[in-house]
């Protein structure tokens, strides 16, 4: 087991952009979705992540703030595993300007076609409480 620090972590995700969030759905099921990190992975145990204010994901939230964080790094060379991150954390729904502008990258105009202004869109702002990884022979945890 490795003692790996938050920084040492953040700086091996570094090149991490997709990952799957999960929630729990109204059922009690978990669901999973991929997400982008917006090119914000400067990470420092807070994530964000934009999506439109309907759907599903949000309700899952508003129900149980509670997510899952899932992540896998590129591969090694000569076949060693890639890194792999799960986060549990605590979600918050954030609908103020101030932060969508703060977080917007213009890869995202794709989806959101008037930028940070799109009407209907909300942030996702998940902190994080426990952090395992794995890392070929090296893994640990994290705790916020």
């Amino acid at each position: 087991m490795s003692t790996m620090t938050l920084p040492e972590l953040a700086k091996k995700m570094a090149d991490i952009d997709f990952l799957m969030l999960s929630t729990r759905a109204e059922d009690g099921q978990l669901a999973a979705r991929p997400m982008s990190n917006n090119e914000d992975v400067d990470y420092d145990g807070t994530s964000w992540y934009f999506t439109w204010s309907d759907a599903r994901m949000v309700d899952d939230i508003r129900r149980d703030p509670a997510v899952g964080l899932s992540y896998q790094g590129k591969a090694h060379l000569f076949g060693a595993p890639p890194l792999f991150i799960a986060v549990e954390g605590q979600a918050e729904l954030i609908t103020d300007q101030q932060a969508f502008e703060a977080h917007w990258d213009d890869s995202m105009n794709r989806w959101f076609k008037q930028g940070p202004a799109t009407p209907g869109i909300i942030l996702i702002k998940v902190q994080a409480r426990r952090i395992n990884y794995w890392d070929g022979e090296e893994e640990g945890e994290i705790t916020l």
